[in-house]
């Protein structure tokens, strides 16, 4: 918690004046059992002798501490209230910018339904800890040490019970807090699954009715659900146990003050109003510890729920990332040898006998000399992901130069995306290093990397809103003339002219109201707007047919010549043409080259291709 009070530091004039309002109303409410007893020794009298003109001003008096009070909790409560927002909007927004810094690595840790869950119901949860504590945290104890201090001016041998009944109570109140807290953590966890649960049933709804899993996956929300409710049950159950408690020990206190005060009374020690006042006193201190119990349930939810958020907050961002391994690798390659530990001498032979050539030697066959510093590099990285038994990506080591196309092509599940997703940055090397312009991207502000690189993810994605907003997220200051060369670039005019508003037509959440080759061809030209000197197609057209994707190739080459840009796709056609082409099969590079040499050298390249156009090559 001490970690998220830093977003209160501009509400320090609130986070003062909301305590000392409350305090003000808990040192008016102390004066009300004193004026009653006044009342009753003066105004009543002993033997009827009342005096009105005295019950008058008394009366007075306490409508006067009943206005101040009621004046002074209200500005307590406006301030608290104020503070405990203005924190939790600062505090909210700070978790968002923080998740938007983070890697794919650890969004994926961390999970999306949890993140949700920090976002909203945790920090709900702790604004209200934060106006609760303003407005009662020192009210409530004020009242209770103050009221058995009032006591003991009255008379002594009466406050001595509170003496005895008011550590029980802390025994009570702290007692269940202790338990409750650690109790509290698993209740948020148990709701993370169920969140997590209930969104993998909203976004997967079709795929379940495809396959009727409807039975399986209502089993396993109950399940998950009940486990949940058996969490807050037992923890509702415990913290139930502190008002009864709290009552008994306060009743039977109450109980010892009137015997005490009844005999006192007989002797002449006190006055009836006096023994009143004590009691109003001990009733005071009930009614207060009720709301610190209260208020310990919510602070321990709070504090809890912190914990939490303020894990959120630790986990390293992709910048901070950067600044602890953003170390360029230094030493010749040739010495200090491959990611996967063996010399490179020999991983060279392996990459040749594979794809019939050798990185090196691809350099050279672009007219490139080797020596010469690559405007993209791969030196030999290797990727594993988080909690993976092993490496998805292992020796990935070429180069790009500017403004080649690059073709990557391979069996599902052979690394295509995880290798294009290391260019910007969404997942980091664990092995290895890739420098742009000579440059390690591990030292490169994030900002700049992403804003030299565009990528077309493998899943089309379109924002709620319209044609424009979309296209202009990459160039917010892009003109009509500019998403227009976008949209025809990407073969995309006929679908914006289509729609009512052209470039002012609706766009439903996540495109829902196009179809999958439409949304496709909206997120290249999303792309393009921005004129990225990298542009990343991980599988960008695989819902277009033949004919769009020729023309969408061709319309590529003649956009912006020194743009480099990559094609990841599972169609040989799509990748055919381009400067250069990647084979993968299972995390390492099967083969690379051009078309015609890979088809007369690489065994895994051959079989792809002829899967394609066997049949097409046997009817001609």
């Amino acid at each position: 918690m001490k970690k998220l009070l830093v977003y209160l530091r501009d509400y320090k004039k609130e986070s003062v004046l909301a305590p000392l309002f409350k305090l003000l109303e808990a040192f008016f409410e102390l004066f009300v059992p004193l004026v009653m007893a006044s009342i009753i020794d003066r105004g009543i009298g002993i033997s009827g002798n009342s005096d009105m003109g005295h019950i008058v001003r008394m009366g007075l008096c306490l409508l006067a501490l009943a206005v101040v009070g009621l004046v002074s909790a209200v500005t307590a409560q406006f301030f608290a209230a104020k503070a405990a927002v203005g924190f939790s909007t600062k505090l909210r927004q700070a978790v968002f910018e923080h998740i938007q810094g983070l890697n794919f690595t650890n969004i994926d840790k961390a999970g999306t339904s949890t993140l949700i869950t920090r976002m909203t119901s945790d920090i709900n949860q702790v604004q209200s800890g934060v106006n609760m504590v303003l407005r009662l945290f020192l009210r409530s104890p004020i009242i209770v040490f103050g009221a058995m201090i009032m006591a003991f001016t009255i008379d002594v041998k009466s406050a001595l019970i509170f003496v005895v009944a008011i550590p029980l109570l802390t025994v009570v109140v702290f007692g269940v807090m202790m338990v409750t807290m650690p109790m509290y953590k698993k209740v948020q966890s148990a709701l993370d699954k169920v969140l997590g649960i209930t969104r993998e049933n909203l976004t997967g709804v079709r795929v379940i009715r495809a396959f009727h899993q409807e039975e399986v996956e209502e089993k396993r929300f109950r399940e998950q659900n009940n486990t949940l409710s058996h969490l807050q049950t037992a923890v509702a159950r415990i913290s139930a146990v502190m008002n009864p408690l709290t009552y008994v020990v306060v009743n039977g206190a109450i109980i010892a003050l009137i015997y005490t005060g009844a005999v006192q009374v007989n002797v002449g020690n006190l006055t009836q109003g006096e023994v009143v006042a004590i009691i109003n006193y001990m009733s005071q201190i009930l009614v207060e510890l009720v709301k610190l119990a209260n208020l310990i349930v919510t602070i321990t939810k709070a504090l809890a729920c912190a914990d939490r958020v303020a894990g959120v907050l630790e986990i390293p961002t992709g910048e901070e990332l950067r600044v602890v391994a953003g170390k360029p690798v230094e030493g010749d390659a040739e010495e200090t040898g491959s990611a996967s530990g063996k010399p490179v001498s020999e991983e060279r032979e392996e990459v040749q006998g594979a794809a019939g050539m050798s990185v090196s030697e691809g350099a050279e066959s672009q007219g490139t000399a080797s020596t010469a510093i690559p405007y993209l590099e791969f030196d030999h990285v290797s990727l594993t992901y988080q909690g993976a038994g092993d490496r998805t990506l292992q020796d990935m080591h070429f180069r790009v130069e500017r403004g080649q196309t690059i073709g990557i092509i391979g069996g599902t599940g052979s690394g295509k995306s995880s290798l294009v997703n290391l260019i910007p940055g969404f997942y980091p090397a664990t092995e290895g290093t890739i420098r742009l312009e000579g440059q390690d991207i591990r030292s490169m502000p994030a900002q700049e990397l992403r804003r030299r690189v565009g990528v077309v993810p493998q899943r089309a994605v379109l924002f709620k809103g319209t044609v424009r907003s979309n296209l202009q997220w990459g160039k917010p200051d892009a003109t009509d003339a500019e998403l227009w060369q976008a949209i025809d670039t990407a073969q995309a005019r006929e679908v914006v002219e289509g729609k009512e508003g052209k470039l002012d037509a609706k766009i439903a959440q996540n495109g829902k109201n196009l179809s999958g080759g439409q949304r496709q061809r909206l997120t290249i030209a999303r792309a393009l707007v921005r004129k990225p000197e990298i542009l990343i197609l991980d599988d960008s057209a695989s819902a277009l047919d033949y004919a769009t994707d020729a023309k969408l190739r061709q319309a590529l080459k003649e956009v912006e010549k020194g743009t480099t840009t990559f094609i990841v796709s599972q169609r040989a056609s799509t990748i055919r043409h381009a400067d250069r082409i990647i084979v993968l099969d299972d995390g390492m590079i099967a083969g690379m080259g051009t078309h015609e040499q890979l088809l007369e050298n690489c065994e895994v390249y051959q079989e792809i291709y002829y899967s394609q156009f066997e049949k097409k090559e046997k009817e001609a």
